[in-house]
């Protein structure tokens, strides 16, 4: 009887590992998915000045250090690929679960950015309806799906992936068609997007930098395969790297053809959904609306699932009582969906996305995800020194060096998202302070 066979006959029924390390790049690419840089290339591009492909390839080299980071602590920590576990062991269990709190942001959040991009997008197919409607439309129906049990499955994620994927040739075909029919250009024109002396602000690339970040959100996903790889202590660390270097390279080269066919100083008619502009005048009508509905489905996808990932993690904060159980942490006895966590982010994505902008959005998602990035390179760094020390030292420096860009691209969001993500913290510490308190009141009073 083989190994397998035999914990099956004692009821131990494991996963099995089949995932190559290919495998485990295309999982990452999908879950980043490869248009990721198109909806928030608007913004990236205003606050930037128009730098937006050096943007890119500057969050690249922070989410690189970061991404080696979490590859170290997946290869110690192969149960489960969390920062907020990773902060608990190496750190503190009060570190993680403030890491935790900041990652329920941007749980809450995606589904948020999501219904605005969609509301925008869609007023590009029918201009009529008014934006609020839209809004209201949008969160509605991922709330009504999401109250009925309609997940996005990993089948339906890889075929959307595989569609992107063809929108993304057609863009870069027709990008190079319009470039190749434009009068004689200067050399100057073609280095432009990575630097353009008349614009160039340092304090507006690292703007516009703090922002690109969401181009790499979800790499992380990869260590939670870890039991389900082939040579997970080898193969999930160099996946995760390489998926953010992939990321990287194909993000870097949309943003150049499309800075490319619209060049800095000439407005958008709309800066959410810049890139979908760009794709019409490279391609022409049809091209706009291909591209215009491809993303609108991936943003729909997106935020439904988002929508009922976050209310799973306030139904685990809520059981585990860190918030409180009563609400958070009941079950629909019918559908087995935490309904009231999906009611309340419907909710906050209505109100969201009729006060907040795209822009302030990403950035407060950024600054929780900047701040559990940060927590895990200094997970790594303390596992390094306790481990090893001075045989360390090259680990305990990529780590060091990811903290600390992450930290400085961290400073450079926006001021209201900066405000607003604090407060956001703060609210969750005085919870975890409540909380034990109430763990540690029978043991005062007995």
């Amino acid at each position: 009887m083989s190994n397998q066979a035999a914990a099956v006959s004692e009821g131990q029924v494991t996963l099995r590992r089949s995932l190559r390390f290919r495998d485990l790049v295309l999982y990452g690419i999908v879950l980043i998915q490869p248009t990721a840089p198109m909806p928030s290339f608007g913004v990236i591009y205003q606050e930037a000045r128009g730098h937006v492909v050096t943007a890119i390839l500057c969050a690249m080299v922070a989410m690189l250090f970061t991404s080696f980071s979490y590859g170290r602590m997946a290869r110690v920590y192969p149960q489960g690929g969390s920062a907020f576990m990773y902060v608990s062991k190496e750190l503190h269990p009060s570190l993680g679960y403030l890491t935790g709190w900041c990652m329920a942001m941007d749980y809450i959040l995606n589904p948020l950015i999501c219904t605005i991009w969609c509301s925008k997008a869609a007023q590009n197919i029918i201009p009529e309806i008014p934006y609020f409607v839209l809004v209201i439309f949008f969160a509605g129906l991922f709330t009504v799906l999401n109250l009925n049990g309609v997940e996005t499955s990993a089948r339906i994620n890889a075929g959307m992936a595989a569609a992107l994927g063809i929108v993304i040739v057609l863009v870069v075909v027709a990008a190079i068609r319009y470039l190749l029919h434009l009068p004689h250009q200067p050399a100057s024109f073609y280095t432009q997007p990575f630097y353009d002396p008349s614009t160039f602000s340092r304090s507006g690339l690292l703007r516009g930098t703090s922002i690109a970040v969401l181009t790499y959100i979800g790499f992380d996903g990869i260590s939670t395969l870890t039991d389900e790889a082939k040579d997970p202590a080898r193969s999930i660390p160099r996946a995760i790297v390489l998926t953010c270097f992939v990321t990287g390279v194909l993000a870097a080269i949309e943003v150049y053809l499309g800075q490319l066919v619209w060049p800095h100083g000439q407005a958008f008619p709309d800066i959410d959904t810049a890139y979908v502009h760009i794709s019409g005048r490279a391609g022409g009508p049809i091209l706009f609306m291909i591209v215009n509905a491809a993303l609108l489905l991936a943003n729909m996808g997106s935020g439904m699932a988002s929508q009922l990932g976050a209310a799973r993690l306030l139904l685990a904060m809520g059981q585990d009582g860190a918030i409180p159980k009563s609400f958070f942490g009941a079950i629909h006895p019918k559908n087995r969906i935490p309904r009231n966590n999906v009611l309340l982010i419907g909710g906050i994505c209505i109100a969201g996305g009729l006060f907040f902008s795209y822009q302030l959005g990403t950035e407060l998602l950024n600054y929780g995800a900047l701040l559990a990035f940060m927590g895990v390179n200094v997970a790594s760094v303390v596992l390094g020194w306790r481990t090893g020390k001075s045989a360390q030292w090259l680990p305990i420096t990529i780590s060091a060096a990811g903290f600390l860009t992450c930290l400085f691209i961290w400073t450079n969001l926006g001021p209201i998202a900066r405000i607003a993500g604090t407060a956001w913290a703060v609210m969750g510490i005085a919870l975890w302070i409540l909380r034990r308190r109430k763990i540690h009141l029978p043991d005062a009073t007995a």
